[in-house]
């Protein structure tokens, strides 16, 4: 006997790449009869090498910085910001109730939890003052079509019926608190 050869190595199993048989190759986890399999293996076998390229340091890119926007009305920003971004949205200055509201929200910094709850509230009041300047207006808001009442009772019935319930029960409330006070 050779002294050389240990019992295990005198049989010589195949290796996955010998088995021709795709079901033994695929029992032993050779997937290679799959298109695209392994492509991660080899750099070259990647669909996107070719245009794959590593993006460029910023410090290599120049641009130049957009003109300044000039305000023309009042625009808030972070205290954490020394000055105004190049360009800034102007569509709804800050005005009534809701703008001193977020005059006040805006000496917090962002991360002060005042700061984002008051700028909540300020966004429920100016939806109120909204309403009111419509009324002003002589133009009657259509409330239940802006807040999807015809989705809600097309799609989640049981729920418009519970709101409709809690709002009757609340405006019922309201009416004999007040026709009690009269008396």
């Amino acid at each position: 006997m050779d002294t050389t050869q240990t019992p295990s190595s005198r049989y010589h199993a195949p290796t996955v790449a010998e088995r021709t048989d795709p079901a033994e190759r695929q029992q032993h986890g050779d997937m290679s009869h799959i298109p695209g399999w392994g492509a991660d293996l080899d750099r070259a076998m990647r669909p996107a090498v070719p245009m794959e390229r590593t993006p460029p340091r910023l410090d290599n890119v120049h641009w130049d910085s957009p003109a300044h926007q000039q305000p023309r009305v009042e625009v808030l920003h972070s205290i954490e910001r020394p000055g105004l971004t190049p360009v800034f949205g102007t569509s709804a200055p800050p005005s009534g109730l809701s703008g001193r509201l977020r005059h006040m929200a805006y000496r917090w910094s962002e991360n002060d939890l005042r700061h984002w709850m008051t700028l909540l509230l300020a966004d429920r009041i100016n939806v109120g003052e909204g309403l009111i300047d419509d009324l002003a207006h002589g133009h009657v808001p259509n409330v239940l079509a802006e807040m999807g009442a015809r989705a809600e009772w097309k799609h989640n019935r049981a729920g418009f019926v519970r709101k409709a319930l809690v709002f009757s029960a609340l405006v019922a409330a309201t009416a004999y608190l007040l026709r009690e006070r009269r008396d």
